[in-house]
C-alpha cells in the first residue's frame, strides 16, 4: 500500500470514529421516540379516542365524495385565481366551504363557479377575503388555534369531536359537521372561549336528536352504503 493511500486510510478511519457517536445517539434518539410513540398511542388511546366514540355521521360515500371535491376543488381553483389568491377548499356531507383570500370579487365569483360545477357539490359557503393573502406566521397560528379547538371539543361533555370539523382563517374558526341544535351551540361556546379565536362560524348541517338515534343504530355495514 503506498503511503499517500495509507494516510487517506487513515484520515478515513479518523474521521469516521469522530461520526460514529452523534450517528448512535441520532440512531438512539430515533429508537425512542418510536418507543414512546407506542407507549403514547397506549396511554393515550383509551382516553381520548374513548371520548371521540361517535363515528363520522356521514356514509362512507359522502366521505369519498368529500374527499375527492377537495382534491378537484384545489386543482381547479389555481386556473381560476392564478396568483393572485389563497383558497382553502373544506368539504364536508357534499357541503363546501371556501376560506382564504383573494384581490377582488371578481376573483370570488370564479372561485366559486369552479367549485359549484364539481360532481357532488350539494352547495357552497363562499367566505373568501378580498385581501391580500395570509402570511406564513397567521397561517401557522390558524394551525394552532385549529388544534386547540379540536382538543377543547375532547374534554367537553355531551360533544362528539369526531362529529365536527374545524377550520381556521385569520382567527376566523368555521364549524362544518352534521349536528343537533344543542350539540351546535355547545360547540360554538367552546369555540368562542379557545385563546385566539377571534370569530366563530356555524357551517352545521342540523339534525334533529331523532335522527341522531337513528344514526347511534345504524350497523357500520349499513353506514358504508
Amino acid at each position: 500500500m503506498s503511503k499517500g493511500r495509507f494516510i487517506n486510510k487513515c484520515e478515513w478511519q479518523r474521521g469516521w470514529a469522530s461520526m460514529r457517536r452523534p450517528l448512535a445517539t441520532i440512531a438512539l434518539c430515533g429508537a425512542v421516540m418510536v418507543s414512546l410513540q407506542g407507549c403514547l398511542e397506549m396511554a393515550v388511546g383509551s382516553a381520548v379516542m374513548g371520548t371521540i366514540a361517535a363515528t363520522d355521521r356521514r356514509t362512507f360515500g359522502a366521505q369519498t365524495e368529500d374527499k375527492t371535491i377537495v382534491v378537484k376543488g384545489e386543482s381547479h381553483i389555481p386556473g381560476a385565481v392564478g396568483d393572485g389568491g389563497h383558497v382553502n377548499v373544506s368539504s364536508f356531507n357534499r357541503k363546501v366551504l371556501l376560506t382564504g383570500e383573494v384581490k377582488d370579487e371578481a376573483m370570488k365569483a370564479a372561485a366559486e363557479r369552479e367549485v359549484s360545477a364539481i360532481e357532488g357539490v350539494q352547495s357552497v359557503v363562499n367566505e373568501l377575503a378580498i385581501a391580500g393573502a395570509s402570511s406564513f406566521t397567521s397561517r401557522s397560528n390558524d394551525t394552532l388555534i385549529t388544534g386547540k379547538v379540536k382538543a377543547s371539543f375532547v374534554d367537553a361533555k355531551d360533544l362528539y369531536a369526531n362529529s365536527i370539523k374545524v377550520v381556521t382563517e385569520r382567527g376566523v374558526v368555521y364549524l362544518m359537521g352534521r349536528v343537533t341544535q344543542r350539540e351546535g351551540r355547545l360547540a360554538g361556546e367552546v369555540a368562542r372561549n379557545v385563546g385566539g379565536v377571534q370569530k366563530v362560524v356555524k357551517v352545521f348541517e342540523y339534525i334533529t336528536d331523532d335522527e341522531l338515534k337513528q344514526l347511534a343504530n345504524v350497523p357500520d355495514n349499513q353506514s358504508r352504503k
